[in-house]
């Protein structure tokens, strides 16, 4: 049965992902109107977090962040599915790097390189950077129970030329790789929040003290790697921007937790800059300590 419904799915995805972008766009407003008008998924959440976060907004200014929000949200779930049938030569119009000569640099230091990025803006066309890099790429994903739906986003998602891995594999495949000389670069979405029996450090994160995934930085100083903050700005509907921020390449150098606490540190600054395109569904701020005086 999960088979069947598996090549239904998928032959819907399919054909929507052919559609000329006027008319892809179109169908995003469709299911915008459904998501947030009509079925008001997760609306409570996302509206609980940005008036947490963004206390100085009025009431019309959040509800303006809101609906920008679910816009783009559509078009970026929209756009994974784009992912299928997208050329190379159009994604790389979509998608594109300031200053991808930077990223060559840490290369050529001859190091494994941890890339932090959050949920902001798209993640998904991020995965473009295998265009370009010498180095193995991987991203760290949470795998899908269905075991349809799981390869049909690896397939998606390594389009591209990445591998994924997903997170229950990555301490033990990445260790894998450095014995064998195998140089990596290697995704992490780590602005997610980590359940509190596993919370180790807690740091402020866009005026609240919550937990903080600290899983790259911790792989980065155990193997001697270095770190990368990818920051992705949407410039208009349908195209995206990334910039390589530098965080170490002496990581030995820095004391322990600096990693994330620098990588939180930018993601608020994206935030703060443009909160319509942070993925306000995650309830990002569910465990909270009280700021010290």
């Amino acid at each position: 049965m999960q088979r069947i419904l598996f090549y239904i799915v998928y032959a819907f995805l399919w054909v929507i992902s052919i559609l000329p972008f006027p008319i892809f766009y179109f169908v995003s407003d469709c299911i915008y109107v459904l998501v947030y008008r009509i079925i008001g998924y997760r609306k409570k959440t996302v509206r609980a977090n940005i008036k947490l976060t963004l206390p100085h907004l009025s009431d019309k200014e959040v509800l303006e962040v809101e609906k920008k929000f679910y816009h783009h949200m559509c078009d970026m779930f929209l756009e994974m599915i784009k992912t299928m049938t997208i050329s190379e030569e159009e994604i790389k119009k979509r998608f594109t790097f300031t200053n991808i000569e930077l990223f060559h640099e840490y290369e050529n230091k001859n190091k494994s390189i941890i890339l932090l990025y959050a949920h902001y803006a798209s993640w998904e066309w991020s995965l473009t950077l295998g265009f370009y890099t010498k180095f193995a790429g991987f991203g760290i994903y949470k795998k899908i129970q269905n075991q349809y739906f799981d390869k049909m986003v690896r397939d998606i998602r390594s389009k591209f030329g990445a591998e994924l891995i997903d997170t229950k594999s990555t301490v033990k495949r990445v260790k894998e790789n450095q014995e064998k000389g195998i140089l990596g670069v290697y995704g992490f979405i780590s602005d997610q929040t980590p359940s509190r029996q596993k919370a180790k450090y807690w740091d402020e994160f866009m005026g609240h003290v919550v937990p903080i995934h600290t899983g790259g930085e911790n792989l980065a100083r155990e193997l001697d790697m270095n770190v990368l903050y990818m920051k992705v700005m949407k410039t208009k509907r349908g195209h995206y921007e990334a910039t390589f921020i530098p965080i170490t390449d002496d990581i030995k150098s820095l004391p322990v937790n600096e990693v994330s606490k620098l990588f939180i540190r930018e993601v608020e600054k994206q935030i703060y800059e443009a909160p319509e395109y942070y993925f306000w569904t995650h309830k990002r701020w569910k465990f909270r300590k009280e700021k010290a005086q």
